[in-house]
């Protein structure tokens, strides 16, 4: 993908009003990680959806609503995510065009993001902490964003750890086509599988995508929020699993490569990465402007 092709995801009609270009929802958070659906919820906009919800426990929303204005919340009684309150949640998500769950919710919402992935039927993108306790079989309707280690995690819990050590050693090609070659189920159940590395891997039932873009200053905290917020947003506006991956994916991690050019080192932050799309756009333009 390049950035033309993204920004045909991002474009909207002249005679666009609110709404028309998508609603994601962001449900996670706890006490101990309340920037991860802010983050999440920043970006989605910036992938262009209209509106992002994050539902998130009483004090994660209220502090969602201190640090911006641009997100709207909706407060789920309680400390932390649990199966009492995952039938409302399915339920509340119906009213959007894509949901994404797992920032920031803690090993403690487990039975919680079982419940919830098991029985909304909406697209969605799972990351992070709802991916560790489930396996391959779970999902529908889905982009999964596993790094890894998370990779590994769901490997084992799908009984498929004998594929391990063949991914170990594989090169980024090898890795793509081992894993959809052993994932047939999980890939025709309408889902497609995002591995974060070096090389981003983005696999479909009939597709794979490599994305390359991005440094090694990204292996750092709330990077992978971001991603998943691009995810949803560009899959709320699109309802293209596929391509909204691999934009999110790329977009990503062109800012990242922006970042390291103009901090002139690793320095830069997560939040960095939220910087408005155009900076990138007028970037692209320059180098079009030398070919």
């Amino acid at each position: 993908m390049n950035f033309n092709q993204v920004k045909k995801l991002m474009d909207r009609k002249k005679t666009s009003r609110k709404g028309e270009n998508g609603h994601a929802l962001i449900i996670g958070g706890s006490d101990e990680y309340v920037g991860s659906v802010i983050l999440a919820g920043l970006a989605a906009l910036r992938a262009g959806c209209d509106m992002a919800t994050v539902a998130a426990p009483e004090k994660v929303a209220w502090a969602v609503h201190q640090y911006t204005p641009d997100l709207m919340t909706y407060k789920v009684k309680g400390t932390s995510f649990n199966i009492k309150n995952a039938k409302e949640m399915v339920k509340y998500a119906d009213k959007f065009d894509a949901v994404l769950i797992g920032n920031g919710v803690t090993k403690k919402a487990d039975k919680f993001c079982q419940y919830f992935v098991h029985k909304s039927q909406k697209l969605k993108v799972i990351d992070s902490d709802a991916l560790k306790s489930l396996s391959f079989k779970d999902f529908n309707n889905s982009i999964i964003t596993p790094n890894e280690k998370e990779l590994e995690m769901m490997l084992v819990n799908s009984n498929k750890e004998f594929l391990l050590p063949k991914l170990r050693e594989a090169n980024a090609k090898e890795k793509a086509e081992i894993l959809q070659g052993n994932l047939r189920y999980f890939l025709q159940n309408n889902n497609v599988l995002l591995v974060k590395g070096p090389t981003d891997l983005i696999i479909s039932a009939n597709k794979i995508g490599y994305n390359r873009t991005g440094n090694q200053g990204m292996a750092k905290s709330g990077t992978g929020d971001i991603l998943a917020g691009l995810s949803a947003g560009f899959l709320a506006k699109s309802k293209d699993l596929f391509k909204s991956a691999v934009a999110a994916s790329f977009i990503n991690g062109l800012t990242g490569d922006l970042l390291l050019r103009k901090k002139k080192g690793y320095t830069f932050l997560a939040s960095d990465i939220l910087e408005d799309l155009a900076k990138i756009q007028k970037v692209e333009k320059q180098k079009k402007g030398k070919r």
